[in-house]
């Protein structure tokens, strides 16, 4: 029993503040606490306390600490000496046990589960914090499924002579309440039952405290919306008002980027290439978001894509996402790219996805493989694959997050045909595989470190993975440039295989202003090709301004592959001007 006891008055100690410590003054108190109980032999503890106060605050604190684990005979004695000693002798006395606890009117649905139900048992010692527990599991289901006023008391106590308790539980339901519309105080244009919707807070759906707690998190989770303050709830006609104080933020965004890099087909000359982008979030003020992007990434590729999502598709939970891919590499292949998706918010802050996708490859210029003896490395094909996205984000900034977790993890599979082009021979297919199964695998983490208020580092780790008995490059992962490793022409290298780290300290000069510095070090296998892996290498700096019309960001980068040494003259220079509105 003792050996029980001692326990809680040592933690009682330290959580009084650290009282024995070796920073205890000449002028402290000493406490000597005696402890006993029956049957047991007694035992001893010293502490230093600073005054006389903290002697008799600790005394009671102790004694409420039996009463609390079942101890409801305890008796305590405190006396003080000369010399500044005090002794404090707490007699336990006998713990007191259940005899029952019944449900009295209490409704199935009002506990979790039976796993945790938490009913104590015939003779299991009677402790209040287990109690304690107990009700505010049933309090919690209260507040979450429509009835936040509910009470709950003890009833028809008894405690017998042989210190064995019995009582009920009485439950006051109080009245049902539903949520009612939405309503936003800032000065966003957002619609009330869509950001209703998106929280989980739906008219006539009951009261749920623990979807308005998640609603700040989900608000965080949301880039066109800031909140500007605490939510407030009033009750009224048994409903709930919830008052969201939040504020459009500037998420719109027209992109318009140029790059200079050597020119590959006139020696000593650059080439400019450029960059499109168009995003448009929370259309109407429903939650709907479009976004069109366009590239030149040499003299005679480019690519497009335009990508469209309507969210709580015909009054569900269900978004519905289109996008459409289209990609001509030089004068070597053609790939489009077709995809319909379905997401779903598992939580406030991870999504998930499942996607149908075709994609198509063709070949342009099939006179360079008229005397083939094989099939080239780039063919022709139909790939139906399906799959699912998880994505997740756990930062303190959605749009530029300085300290927390993102990532995603995406995984799609199907069928893949290999469609015979007419303009090369037929023999090149009689031993090729015409009907495949290819999978792929794609991930990314991102850990945000916060220094302090200006420094902050961003570690971020990619990796990618595609596997199928007839690869072709038109099918391959494309890395490389200012999004992904950079140092290098955008999308410079194929790979079937691919991982990367990124490491970026920056220096924050504003909200969205900051300097930095980034080494991208990554591994690549090309099994088409029949490449040595490679370990490309890019250093560099930069920085991102914040102005009253957009965004002005810089890189400088040098990158270092099997193909491109480290050196100026293949240095790579980025930098654009993205207004937000």
């Amino acid at each position: 029993m003792v050996s029980i006891l001692r326990p809680l008055v040592t933690g009682w100690v330290l959580l009084f503040g650290l009282a024995g410590s070796a920073e205890a003054q000449t002028n402290s108190y000493r406490l000597t606490v005696f402890i006993s109980a029956e049957d047991a032999d007694p035992g001893r503890d010293v502490h230093d306390l600073p005054d006389s106060l903290a002697v008799y605050d600790l005394s009671r604190k102790l004694l409420d600490s039996l009463y609390w684990e079942g101890y409801l005979d305890a008796k305590d004695s405190l006396r003080f000496f000369g010399d500044r000693n005090a002794h404090l002798y707490l007699d336990a006395r006998e713990q007191y046990t259940w005899l029952v606890l019944s449900r009295g009117n209490l409704e199935h649905w009002m506990l979790p589960s039976a796993s945790q139900v938490g009913f104590p048992i015939q003779d299991k010692p009677f402790r209040f914090r287990e109690l304690r527990s107990l009700i505010e599991k049933i309090l919690s289901q209260g507040q979450n499924n429509g009835y936040p006023f509910m009470e709950v008391s003890l009833d028809s106590v008894r405690i017998r002579q042989d210190r064995r308790v019995a009582a009920g539980l009485r439950v006051e339901k109080g009245p049902w309440i539903s949520f009612d519309t939405l309503q936003i105080t800032g000065n966003s244009r957002t619609q009330s039952l869509f950001l209703g919707r998106k929280l989980r807070m739906v008219p006539g759906e009951p009261f749920s405290q623990k979807r308005v707690d998640q609603a700040l998190e989900g608000l965080r989770n949301i880039p066109y919306l800031r909140l500007e303050g605490n939510p407030e709830i009033s009750f009224q006609n048994e409903e709930a008002t919830v008052y969201l104080p939040v504020n459009d933020r500037k998420i719109n965004r027209l992109d318009g980027i140029i790059g200079l890099l050597p020119n590959e087909i006139e020696a000593n000359k650059w080439l400019v290439t450029g960059q499109f982008d168009l995003h448009l979030a929370n259309v109407s003020g429903r939650g709907r978001d479009y976004s069109l992007n366009w590239q030149r990434l040499s003299q005679y590729s480019q690519n497009l894509r335009v990508a469209a999502r309507e969210p709580f598709l015909f009054g569900s939970q269900l978004d519905l996402g289109l996008s459409f891919a289209f990609l001509k590499e030089d004068t070597t292949f053609l790939n489009r790219e077709f995809e319909l998706h379905v997401g779903y918010q598992v939580a406030a802050n991870t999504y998930l996805r499942f996607f149908g996708k075709r994609q198509a490859g063709d070949l342009l210029d099939v006179s360079r493989y008229s005397d083939a003896s094989a099939l080239p490395e780039v063919a022709d094909y139909r790939y139906t694959n399906y799959g699912a996205t998880l994505e997740f984000s756990d930062v303190d900034d959605i749009l530029m997050p300085r300290s927390g977790w993102q990532g995603f993890l995406r995984l799609g599979i199907g069928n893949k045909r290999l469609v015979e082009n007419t303009g090369l021979p037929p023999e090149l297919y009689e031993e090729a595989w015409q009907n495949t199964l290819q999978y792929y695998l794609q991930g990314n983490l991102q850990r945000y470190f916060r220094w302090n208020q200006s420094l902050s580092t961003k570690f971020s780790l990619d990796a990618g993975d595609m596997y199928n008995k007839n690869l072709f490059l038109n099918d391959l992962f494309r890395l490389g440039g200012l999004k992904s490793i950079r140092g290098f022409n955008e999308n410079f290298f194929y790979a079937s295989r691919y991982a990367y780290l990124t490491v970026e300290p920056r220096y924050y000069i504003g909200n969205e202003s900051y300097f930095l510095l980034f080494s991208d070090v990554g591994m690549l296998e090309n099994r088409v090709s029949g490449q040595k892996r490679q370990w490309p290498l890019a250093l560099g700096g930069g920085l991102s301004l914040e102005t009253s019309g957009g965004i002005f960001t810089f890189v400088y980068a040098l990158g270092q592959a099997a193909d491109q040494p480290m050196t100026v003259a293949y240095s790579r220079v980025h930098f654009g001007f993205t207004s937000r509105f």
